[in-house]
């Protein structure tokens, strides 16, 4: 998204890519002698693979430049290649053979020292658009990799340029390079200079190409929403949402600009088809939808701008840039609309180059996790193995027998550690277990329980004592509650998915004994009609009664069979992955489940709400 000021005007540049690798893991003693007397996969080969490749395509080897470069990220370090072709970098051949290391031999040119890696590995990206575009010569990307798009689009703007315009056009694709908003401070001085190498006038220049840029834009805009919306993306005000937002209003306004009389669900559409997504009616919903807000938004997001503008007049300053990020943010105002707006008051406002780039920085973050606290817990664990945990072998368990561990003290009681537990920690969603621990002489009520570094602490009122045998008891009705709540929950969210589209996805839940909630990502309100359907189609699948089965694959192998659906509730650490499985529902879980789904008893969907832009929360009652 950092380009994204760039697409279009630049030649080269195009928000999503695909980037074609080929990968080889040398693992081995010595490998760093190997790999340089040639006896192991590592540079000269992927060098000759590389040129292999551009001679069939019929490159000239006279034009085709590598540059050798230290190369870091991630923690790793090594050469890196870059293949560069009549000035376009193709691909970038890296080759990982350090890693960081305080107290290692190599100081690089990030400020990090590193040490040999046991395993050298061969790490290759390709550029697909690029080398598309290097094998047909087009004057810019656009052309070479969306061409009926663009043909399509220039058909519906009325632009039709005569022999010797193309020619000026194609001419100054050859130096649109040096618009790029992070080389230049000023792309209009810049587009003056490129005209002044044409021998052109600079508005002749601009009317030429302004008109194309825009189709350009549009052309590779429509694909990347199509990506986004296709895979499963929401447009809302947070994380991928907002960018995916950001990008359709963006289309919507250079659709607009250079009038395109095709709607913009349309255009999406067409590239929808071209990759062959199944769900391209959800997909246009989605951007009708989308476009119906915009229209909503602006309507009452002009009168802020005609008021704030006014207030800037008044003082003779123009306005802030910050201001124009809130006004993008908050009200969805392109700042194009902004600076017209403004003008009608009477201020004045300078649109950075990079505006776009500006705003996808606010939102930039995905759905990752933030840093992890620092927790004296797990200093405190830092030396115990790690809990086994009984309830995966036996769900339906409330009692068990253990050994004390050790024994934390806190502010309000006791952190009890166990060599092993049918107590479930708090997690995923799913309330802990409460219940109480027993010796010979005392009980101890167990009133929370918590995981830190897969170690299990029990939060207690006493101090039973390192070294004492107990007799675990859990609240047998609770844990039944909850492990209904947890099913219906998957149960849920499958009937929404039916119901709604395959582009639900789970963002966020929470079970209870009385009653659950699922968050689920949606571009619109849910309706009453849809209610009563997800409702019917959860108790269909109760009615069935299916087996509610767990496994315990391959991280690898769960992925390369179920994709990437499977992390609902979030990714999971470890090597494997614990799957449950309801009829073809197929989920990471850490939680505790039934055994069938009937089970689970009767499903009541309570309410539903939006909870935040592009987020419906589902309530509901099991049982």
């Amino acid at each position: 998204m950092q380009d994204i000021d760039n697409v279009g005007k630049t030649g080269r540049h195009t928000m999503a890519f695909e980037m074609m690798a080929h990968h080889a893991f040398n693992a081995r003693e010595e490998a760093e002698g190997y790999a340089y007397e040639g006896e192991v996969y590592w540079k000269d080969e992927t060098v000759a693979y590389c040129d292999e490749l551009l001679r069939e395509m019929g490159a000239d080897p006279e034009k085709v430049t590598y540059i050798e470069d230290p190369w870091v990220g991630g923690g790793n370090a090594g050469p890196a290649i870059e293949v560069i072709y009549e000035g376009l970098e193709l691909a970038t051949l890296v080759f990982m053979s350090m890693e960081r290391d305080e107290d290692g031999d190599y100081l690089l040119k990030d400020g990090n020292r590193y040490s040999k890696m046991d395993t050298y590995v061969v790490d290759t990206g390709y550029g697909l658009e690029r080398w598309t575009w290097m094998a047909q010569g087009t004057p810019t990307v656009y052309e070479a990799v969306y061409p009926e798009t663009i043909e399509f689009l220039k058909q519906h703007a009325g632009v039709d340029y005569t022999d010797e315009e193309d020619r000026l056009v194609a001419e100054a694709a050859t130096m649109a390079g040096g618009l790029d908003v992070d080389d230049v401070d000023d792309v209009e001085a810049a587009r003056g200079e490129i005209a002044a190498e044409l021998g052109v006038d600079v508005e002749r220049l601009r009317d030429l190409v302004e008109p194309l840029e825009s189709i350009y834009a549009v052309a590779d805009h429509c694909r990347t929403l199509a990506y986004m919306l296709g895979d499963g993306i929401v447009p809302s005000n947070v994380k991928t949402g907002y960018l995916a937002r950001m990008v359709l209003r963006r289309t919507k306004r250079l659709v607009d600009d250079v009038g395109v009389d095709v709607p913009l669900d349309e255009l999406v559409d067409m590239q929808a088809a071209r990759l062959g997504y199944e769900n391209r009616d959800t997909i246009r919903e989605m951007v009708r939808a989308e476009e119906e807000q915009y229209r909503e938004t602006l309507e009452r997001g002009s009168r802020r701008v005609e008021s704030l503008a006014s207030e800037y007049a008044d003082r003779g300053d123009p306005l802030p840039t910050d201001r124009l990020v809130e006004l993008y943010d908050s009200h969805g105002i392109q700042p194009e609309t902004v600076r017209e707006i403004a003008a009608r008051e009477g201020a004045s406002v300078e649109v950075p180059d990079d505006f776009y780039a500006l705003v996808a920085d606010r939102h930039g973050d995905d759905d990752g996790t933030d840093a992890a606290q620092t927790d004296s817990r797990a200093e405190a664990v830092a030396d115990l193995p790690e809990t086994d945990l009984l309830f995966y072998d036996d769900p339906a368990g409330t009692a068990f027998e253990a050994v004390v561990l050790d024994c934390f003290e806190r502010e309000d009681g006791y952190d009890v550690v166990l060599d092993q537990t049918l107590f479930y920690p708090e997690g995923g969603g799913q309330p802990a277990d409460t219940g109480t621990l027993r010796t010979d002489d005392d009980s101890f009520a167990v009133t929370d329980v918590q995981t830190v570094d897969g170690v299990v602490l029990h939060r207690t009122d006493e101090n039973p004592g390192s070294g004492a045998i107990v007799r675990g008891s859990l609240d047998a009705e609770r844990r039944r509650a909850l492990m209904r709540a947890h099913t219906a929950t998957h149960v849920v969210g499958h009937a929404a998915r039916e119901v709604l589209g395959e582009h639900v996805r789970q963002a966020g839940a929470q079970k209870g004994v009385e009653s659950s909630r699922l968050d689920v990502r949606h571009f619109r309100r849910i309706g009453r009609d849809e209610i009563e359907a997800i409702e019917r189609v959860a108790n269909r699948i109760v009615r069935q009664n299916l087996s509610v089965r767990q496994s315990w694959p391959d991280r690898n192998e769960a992925e390369s069979t179920h994709g990437f659906d499977i992390y609902q509730g979030g990714i999971p650490p470890g090597e494997r992955v614990r799957l449950i499985t309801v009829g073809d529902d197929v989920q990471a879980c850490a939680g505790t489940h039934v055994e069938r789904t009937g089970d689970v008893g009767l499903i009541t969907v309570l309410s539903t709400e939006p909870i935040q832009d592009g987020v419906e929360r589902i309530a509901f009652a099991a049982g």
